[in-house]
């Protein structure tokens, strides 16, 4: 298969070129130039699949043309080796906890899928690959622990200073070897921005080998498209004959990019919920048909804290531009600091169940929702384990958290970490230096 930026303004590429380039030459994004139906057969029996099963069709889809299926069949195994339960919360309601892998947050899936890709692909050629990602939390540590002493593969992660939990960021400064952790004394924003400069800066590119983690590479994006259709198969079990709904907190918009992908094959989802925080830029364009990026604010659901969501571009190109079609799937909603608090308690206290910050928003916008429609259960995803914001959830819960073993083994490590200034020059000194 071939994919194409959605600049439209240089040649389609090979997969090989898409994943270790990340970003087009024309700053644009990389798009499958065709996104076929899964078939009948595989919906029919979609409620009595696994996980790994499930994955490695999808994948096939997407990738089978240029990954020979016993190479492509042992990766999408390894890299679904945990589960992703459906776990009911309320009535008409269920979350999809997405925090069961290695850094307990749903980015380990895409991350672990890119990681092993771009392992295959090092291995037909002698070349170091550097990744460079920026991150406002689960980034960070998910690519950190999928690339962490992979061959040939160096990684580079920009934080903004101060703006992620302190578990967050322990998670990628404390490992060394090939992962290399950036303090950046600015926004997330900032930070994305200084990666996109790296790429489009031809002098960089000829002396070192860059791509991106973010879901701005599409070999980190697909594959979030697996749990989809794995929530979906255990809600026609629980739910059979209703319609689904899916909330998805929304940040820098990759995750509810691959759903609708997902839905583009034919998975019967019949809205997405695009939930963020005050960060509401997308909620705003789905209400006005303006699409009107400006700086982020900080909130305690960090991971959503953008204000110029890179993948909105894929969602635009994916409908053609269309503000009539993409609100027909889509919706928006957004909710502040104390609203997501309230919610955290809320849910604890009426259902047992503890939100992480992105979770809440996802429970309170299906919360909103689902009354207005009718024959509709919904789903949210979880995306992180609510321990990886312990101050926040014990500040608002007035109690104390438990934190998982690991995470506490994590908390005890060193931290290895650089700081640079919002300054584009220092950064390409600094990558440059360590080639």
């Amino acid at each position: 298969m071939k994919f194409y930026s959605t600049n439209h303004q240089v040649p389609d590429v090979d997969l090989r070129t898409a994943v270790t380039k990340g970003l087009a030459d024309d700053n644009g994004l990389f798009m499958p130039e065709h996104i076929a139906k899964m078939t009948q057969d595989f919906f029919e029996n979609l409620s009595e699949k696994t996980l790994p099963e499930i994955g490695y069709q999808v994948a096939s889809q997407f990738f089978g043309d240029d990954i020979p299926a016993e190479d492509l069949k042992p990766l999408v195994e390894e890299v679904l080796n945990f589960d992703i339960p459906l776990v009911k919360v309320s009535e008409g309601i269920y979350t999809l906890e997405l925090f069961h892998g290695p850094t307990l947050a749903f980015k380990d899936v895409g991350a672990r899928f890119m990681a092993r890709l771009l392992g295959y692909f090092t291995k037909q050629k002698s070349e170091i690959i550097n990744v460079l990602v920026a991150t406002s939390g689960d980034t960070g540590s998910a690519v950190a622990n999928g690339f962490y002493k992979v061959p040939g593969i160096r990684v580079f992660i920009l934080y903004p200073k101060g703006l992620v939990s302190p578990i967050q960021e322990k998670q990628f400064t404390t490992l060394g070897e090939n992962i290399i952790s950036i303090e950046i004394d600015g926004t997330f924003d900032d930070c994305q921005h200084l990666v996109k400069q790296a790429f489009l800066d031809k002098e960089l590119c000829n002396q070192i080998t860059l791509t991106s983690a973010n879901s701005i590479n599409l070999a980190r994006l697909l594959p979030q498209s697996f749990y989809y259709y794995y929530g979906v198969a255990q809600m026609m079990k629980m739910e059979p004959g209703k319609k689904i709904v899916v909330s998805v907190p929304s940040g820098n918009f990759g995750n509810i990019c691959a759903g609708l992908i997902a839905k583009r094959t034919g998975l019967s989802i019949d809205k997405f919920i695009s939930a963020t925080n005050v960060n509401d830029i997308v909620p705003k364009y789905l209400e006005t048909g303006k699409f009107e990026p400006r700086a982020s604010i900080a909130t305690i659901a960090n991971a959503m804290d953008v204000g110029n969501p890179s993948n909105f571009t894929r969602i635009l190109d994916l409908y053609k531009g269309s503000h009539a079609a993409i609100t027909n799937d889509v919706i928006g909603s957004a909710y502040n600091d104390e609203q997501i608090r309230e919610t955290i308690r809320e849910v604890k206290k009426e259902f047992n169940y503890l939100c992480d910050p992105h979770g809440a928003i996802g429970y309170r916008s299906l919360q909103a929702y689902l009354p207005t429609t009718e024959n509709s259960v919904g789903f949210f995803l979880e995306t992180a384990h609510p321990a990886k914001f312990n101050e926040t959830i014990e500040a608002t819960l007035g109690e104390p958290l438990e934190i998982p073993e690991r995470l506490k083994k994590i908390i005890e490590g060193e931290r290895k970490s650089y700081s640079l200034n919002v300054d584009y020059n220092a950064l390409k000194k600094f990558l440059l230096a360590t080639k």
